[in-house]
């Protein structure tokens, strides 16, 4: 999942500091609402930014369960590159289980193209959602063309 969308009213902050808008704040319940009606709650690994923090506590306004589980703050998720983020799945330990992250662009959507290659999406909106099924065993398996998209939200569809 992108965060939702982010405020730029105080130019001083810097890129990690920056909080959502209001329609940040208003999409992220809903798509919360959306997969909590589709999904059971998961873990979930989120960048450092605020913004995608934030993501976090409105997501979970929407899907309440989630406000029961631990989540993780990683560092490596703070990134634009999806190179970065394809290292850090590869790094996962044990078998290849499910793993919701929330991030950032240009790395999601590059991510998103380069395990779907079939997918060609132009940009991951933001606080989109997109769920990949991955042919592989464990996660040091992932690489390019290894997955496909079976489930999208995007705000603006809600």
């Amino acid at each position: 999942m992108r965060h939702a969308k982010s405020s730029w009213k105080i130019p001083e902050l810097t890129d990690i500091q920056r909080p959502l808008n209001s329609r940040g704040k208003r999409d992220a319940p809903k798509v919360g609402k959306m997969l909590s009606e589709r999904m059971d709650p998961i873990t979930v690994s989120v960048s450092p930014a605020q913004r995608a923090q934030q993501t976090l506590a409105f997501l979970s306004c929407g899907w309440e369960a989630l406000n029961g589980i631990q989540h993780t703050i990683e560092p490596d998720l703070y990134t634009f590159a999806s190179a970065d983020i394809l290292q850090w799945l590869a790094n996962l330990e044990g078998d290849a289980e499910a793993t919701f992250i929330i991030g950032h662009n240009p790395a999601l959507t590059d991510l998103a193209n380069l395990l779907d290659v079939e997918l060609k999406l132009s940009n991951l909106p933001t606080a989109g959602y997109l769920q990949l099924l991955l042919e592989i065993e464990h996660w040091r398996e992932i690489q390019q063309a290894c997955g496909r998209v079976t489930f999208s939200v995007f705000p603006r569809d809600l």
